[in-house]
């Protein structure tokens, strides 16, 4: 079971659904989030740190790139957004160059999770990552939101089943 999905109806349920994976994040586990502005990543990034006992208020880092939080692990919050709108390579894919300037290796390395918001072409090259695609419901359902989630291996693939365990009982 690589993929899974399941359904959101409003940003309460969003940020719980982020709350419920945080609880279970370890050091060294990565996290993509990947969807259109608006859908709810930095929603379901503030419930990450609830779940991972982070008091500090959670804000979106697009402008500053990466933020850490301190909990019961780091939590390394990353937003490339701006690389891929500014000055990242042909087609707005993120270079390893803009990669290496934000110390994205280091952070892998580190002692925390990463949770990485607009990932295009960032981080192809890992091993054993969690990728959650949102998107958004058409009116009337307009807070319901589709979390498409998909693990690249072992790890991935237990935190995932786990995840959504905890979730549906």
């Amino acid at each position: 079971m690589d993929e899974m999905s399941v359904t959101s109806h409003s940003a309460d349920e969003t940020r719980r659904l982020g709350t419920k994976l945080g609880g279970l994040l370890e050091p060294g586990d990565v996290v993509c989030l990947s969807g259109d502005l608006g859908t709810g990543k930095t929603t379901f990034v503030k419930g990450i740190a609830t779940g991972m006992g982070i008091a500090a208020e959670v804000t979106s880092p697009t402008f500053t790139l990466v933020v850490e939080y301190e909990g019961r692990i780091p939590l390394v919050h990353m937003d490339l957004y701006r690389l891929q709108e500014g000055s990242a390579g042909e087609n707005g894919i993120v270079t390893g160059a803009d990669l290496a300037e934000i110390g994205f290796q280091d952070y892998l390395e580190g002692d925390g999770a990463v949770v990485v918001e607009w990932p295009l072409g960032a981080v192809d090259g890992l091993q054993d990552s969690l990728w959650i695609q949102f998107y958004r419901h058409p009116l009337p359902r307009v807070d319901e939101r589709d979390l498409r989630v998909r693990s690249t291996g072992t790890r991935s693939r237990n935190l995932m089943v786990e995840w959504m365990k905890q979730w549906l009982f």
